[in-house]
């Protein structure tokens, strides 16, 4: 019988963003059906890649994009959004690998606590960041307004 858990692919290669890295991480929040938000387009993306291409993790296997996360930080506190993995390469320990080389990014700037920003209403996600020991804040909510 198969297990529904693939077993880590040890070919995984975690590498900062470049600058020309913009349209294929447009590409891979599409084909992962990332939920889609204002800043989706190359003028954001290449925007972020300039100010700090360093924030933006992506996880390569055999020079194929696979996966990505952005690690913010503000001097006082880290961030960590737009986790996402192809879905040929879920369960393999992409997501895990790229959360903790974000962890480790935001540690070397001196970071002490760390937020993940997850929708709700995505079960996987959500269980992935508990899985790799996040815990949901519920005494807080996030207000966001786009300009």
């Amino acid at each position: 019988m198969m297990s529904a858990v693939s077993t880590p692919d040890d070919r995984i290669r975690i590498r900062t963003a470049h600058p020309d890295d913009a349209e294929r991480l447009l590409s891979l929040w599409v084909m992962a059906d990332a939920a889609p938000t204002s800043t989706d387009d190359g003028d954001a993306v290449d925007l972020l890649l300039r100010h700090d291409a360093a924030s933006v993790l992506v996880a390569d296997i055999d020079g194929s994009m696979v996966g990505c996360i952005v690690a913010t930080w503000d001097g006082w506190r880290g961030n960590m959004y737009r986790l996402v993995v192809h879905p040929e390469h879920r369960r393999r320990s992409v997501a895990s690998r790229l959360v903790a080389a974000g962890e480790e990014r935001l540690q070397r700037h001196g970071c002490r606590r760390i937020t993940a920003l997850v929708l709700r209403d995505e079960p996987h996600a959500v269980g992935l960041w508990r899985a790799v020991g996040y815990d949901e804040r519920p005494d807080m909510v996030r207000f966001v307004k786009t300009i």
